[in-house]
């Protein structure tokens, strides 16, 4: 396998931070690797080092004779004019026919710049479609090495899912580097083989994704306390045999090291359902909010229409959809901040809703104070997981130490602000939590400690976010936003992504003649649904035997787990269809 480049125990300190001291890493062809770790402790300084962007301050980083490498920034490296089109940017004066006669340059284009003309000049992008641009503009360049921070940043599901897809094939098995930071965990699964955490000074490695990862690090953390343990014991013995003159006789520590169950064996389920719903129903009442045949259009322009949605008490539904697709406008009209310009949005009397949208501007008039002082004037207790908390405890929770408390909110990095700003809606008390985006500039171990939060929160959530990993684990039921409508999914991420890449599946036909009478066509109707129940049954009995066989593999085979992994996801897709078809037989049978 052939060298790329390599950092040979590379140092870089400021002033008043010391970020790596003597770091030694390298990239060799097919690497694919990821980088994770909190905000602030160096991700993007790593990538930048070993972009060639960043000089170290001690050490040094080589790269291989000729090796060409493509950068994407926190920023972008789009042309300073203006004026200069997106046509431009992405491929300079090359003809229209060089490049569209490339089809892997024609997918890149198909795949990130949807809604975004090449005629467009760069100065009337809006922020997040020169992300894309910016994005696009490196993917077409041919590259040995592509160094990416955060890529996924902006995109939405189906932009994600194929720039997953166009990592995997743009080099072969072989050949080619990756580097990539980001928090995305089902894209780090998805793209990458090893993972590097970016902690105190240093970077480790870890085989795998990000499911990999996590494994690996419970194992290698309860090790740690299992060794801090054993050294507390034989301190307490020997302080005891001090006291006592004479040496204690005791049994030799024993351990043995589990299959990944063993670990999560004692953990509970994420959340209790039904305690969950009573809590809401006792803070909310039967009703929430109901939109009825709701609509909403900007200068007669049609955004949604028809919406009709019942909202529960301790309902936790992810939104989905297109970027422009109406998603926000849907919450808009959810928390009253927008009127239905058809149709109507009723809310229950004792409903009060907290909204964290995309924006700081709540974080406006308080942006020259300090945050000690901010949480100085919030309530005085949070109730979480029946346990009483102070608002400095809570941020704490949030990953805030109590160095930041003497910061200015101004001078608090986006994902600071972003937890801050979650603090301030909760501060409201809402019964009614509309999110939209909440993971953006978030870390991985802080999206941990948000879903954390969010599991024992005891009220109606709706959520908005591309974060796929982050959708399945705080909520219970998607929707999507497609053709100015809302959509149940049934089948969840998964079927979204089908009915984008390939519209919506045919009706399932019955394999038996239907009857001509209405009570013959019935009776084939409850035939078929008693074989699909059949076969969901079977299709669960499947993937429960699948969980218990990932459960029992050795959590550092993660060639293993990552096979069972993709088992798994087949046969939750094949379940998921079912459960589709079961749902489109008895809206028949129904009707």
């Amino acid at each position: 396998m052939a060298h790329l480049l390599n950092a040979d125990r590379i140092g870089l300190t400021y002033p008043t931070t010391v970020v790596f001291e003597a770091v030694t890493c390298g990239l060799d062809d097919g690497d694919r690797i990821g980088i994770v770790g909190r905000n602030g402790d160096g991700k993007s300084s790593l990538l930048n080092l070993l972009g060639g962007r960043l000089a170290p301050t001690s050490g040094q980083v080589t790269q291989r004779t000729g090796l060409r490498v493509g950068f994407l920034g926190q920023g972008d490296d789009l042309p300073d004019d203006p004026a200069t089109s997106v046509g431009t940017a992405l491929f300079g004066t090359r003809e229209t026919y060089q490049w569209a006669s490339d089809p892997a340059q024609r997918a890149i284009v198909d795949g990130l710049l949807a809604g975004i003309g090449l005629e467009q000049a760069v100065g009337a992008l809006s922020g997040g479609e020169r992300r894309r641009v910016a994005l696009a503009a490196v993917l077409v360049g041919e590259w040995d090495v592509l160094a990416l921070d955060e890529p996924t940043n902006h995109l939405d599901l189906e932009a994600i899912w194929w720039l997953a897809g166009h990592l995997k094939t743009r080099w072969g098995p072989r050949s080619g580097g990756l580097l990539v930071v980001t928090h995305d965990r089902w894209f780090l699964d998805e793209v990458v083989q090893t993972t590097w955490e970016v902690h105190d000074g240093a970077v480790e490695p870890f085989s795998g994704g990000y499911a990999a990862y996590v494994l690996a690090r419970v194992e290698r953390d309860r090790q740690a306390a299992l060794a801090e343990a054993k050294r507390r014991n034989l301190m307490r013995k020997e302080l005891a045999w001090l006291r006592r003159g004479a040496p204690a006789r005791t049994a030799k520590p024993r351990f043995r090291i589990d299959a990944a169950n063993a670990l999560i064996a004692d953990v509970p389920e994420l959340r209790n359902p039904v305690a969950l719903h009573q809590m809401a129903m006792a803070r909310l009442g039967k009703k929430v909010i109901d939109l009825e045949d709701a609509g909403f259009a900007y200068g007669g322009t049609p955004v949604l229409r028809d919406v009709t949605w019942r909202i529960a008490p301790g309902e936790r539904t992810g939104i989905l959809g297109a970027n422009g697709a109406g998603k926000s406008t849907l919450l808009g009209l959810v928390s009253g901040a927008l009127a239905p310009t058809s149709g109507r949005v009723t809310r229950g009397q004792t409903v009060r809703v907290g909204v964290l949208d995309q924006t700081y501007a709540g974080l406006d008039e308080v942006a020259d104070d300090l945050v000690r002082d901010v949480i100085a004037r919030l309530k005085t207790t949070f109730t979480v997981d029946g346990r009483d908390l102070s608002p400095a405890q809570m941020l704490e929770r949030l990953g805030f130490s109590s160095a930041h408390l003497s910061t200015r909110v101004a001078d608090l990095s986006g994902g600071q602000k972003r937890r801050l700003m979650l603090l301030l809606v909760l501060c409201e008390e809402p019964n009614v939590l509309l999110l939209d985006e909440p993971t953006n500039d978030v870390d991985t171990d802080m999206l941990m400690a948000l879903e954390d939060l969010l599991d024992s929160w005891p009220g109606t959530l709706l959520v908005i976010s591309h974060d796929r990993y982050f959708v399945d684990r705080v909520t219970d039921r998607q929707y999507v936003v497609a053709d100015h409508r809302l959509r149940h999914l049934p089948g969840g991420i998964d079927e979204y992504l089908r009915l984008a890449t390939t519209g919506p599946a045919p009706a399932p036909a019955s394999r038996e003649k239907p009857p001509s009478s209405p009570v013959g066509e019935q009776r084939a109707l409850r035939k078929q649904l008693g074989t699909l129940e059949a076969k969901m049954t079977k299709a669960g009995a499947a993937i429960d035997a699948l969980v218990e066989r990932l459960h029992a593999v050795d959590p550092a085979d993660w060639q293993r787990l990552h096979a069972l992994g993709q088992d798994l996801d087949e046969a939750r897709r094949r379940h998921a269809d079912l459960e589709t078809q079961w749902l489109e037989v008895a809206e028949r049978l129904e009707g």
